[in-house]
């Protein structure tokens, strides 16, 4: 049952991360998710049901469109395997709980969606991240009523340490991830420590090879930290209860 579940989860998670893609470009935009129909981004031609299938489209039309043969960014099959990956994995960690479930399937949803924007704009849209936080609030209103208290206090702690350190670092930092940290508090409680505290980690680590490898000039580029907290995100929903454990444990 298990098995089935998981492989179940893998292959929702490949539509959703079809969806996430639309989201993605559409939402920065201004544009509805809604409407209209896909269309080929070189020649215009609405792209046919069959022809969008996550992945597996992508595989047989080799990677090129089926209108024109203009090439297709391997980076959609990439996002749709990796939302179905994050969805197996979820369900396969808290397969005895349907609540942790539901909102693990929303947080890497919304990491996922952030991560595309911040990568190609260098920009988290508010609206997705409203939305989410509206979402999660809801979900953990119903399965964990208890809980609201504390996620709400995370939110603000790891919102709150975020905007310090973009005060004090404007050019490293972006009040998108600061509204970021603060509904990763919200989904993930008290584990929002480790996850942050990795998403730090996992930056400082990338900012350190750039220097050693292009020397000073590296300090002026700009590389966004969305992704660095998304990383930390998934980090926190799958393992950050065992991290912050071990940490108490030790120390």
């Amino acid at each position: 049952m298990t098995a089935a579940g998981v492989v179940f989860a893998f292959l929702g998670g490949l539509l959703v991360g079809s969806f996430l893609t639309v989201v993605a470009h559409r939402v920065p935009r201004g544009e509805s998710i809604v409407g209209p129909r896909s269309r080929c981004p070189a020649c215009g031609t609405q792209i046919a049901a069959y022809d969008n299938v996550p992945v597996f489209s992508w595989l047989l039309l080799r990677g090129r469109a089926r209108c024109c043969g203009v090439a297709i960014s391997p980076r959609y099959p990439l996002i749709e395997l990796t939302v179905g990956i994050l969805f197996a994995t979820v369900v396969l960690v808290f397969w005895d709980e349907p609540g942790e479930i539901a909102l693990g399937l929303l947080f890497v949803s919304t990491l996922v969606a952030v991560t595309v924007t911040d990568l190609e704009l260098r920009l988290i849209p508010n609206k997705i991240l409203l939305v989410s936080a509206l979402l999660g609030i809801a979900v953990a209103a119903v399965v964990d009523p208890g809980s609201l208290a504390e996620r709400a206090l995370a939110a603000a702690a790891a919102g709150g340490l975020l905007f310090a350190a973009a005060l004090a670092y404007p050019r490293g930092m972006g009040l998108g991830d600061v509204k970021l940290a603060a509904v990763m508090g919200l989904y993930l409680g008290r584990d929002v420590a480790p996850a942050i505290f990795v998403a730090l980690l996992a930056g400082a680590v990338v900012g350190l090879a750039m220097i050693a490898r292009e020397g000073a000039s590296a300090r002026k580029k700009g590389i966004p930290f969305g992704p660095f907290l998304a990383f930390g995100g998934v980090v926190g929903l799958l393992v950050g209860e065992q991290l912050l454990d071990l940490y108490l444990g030790t120390f």
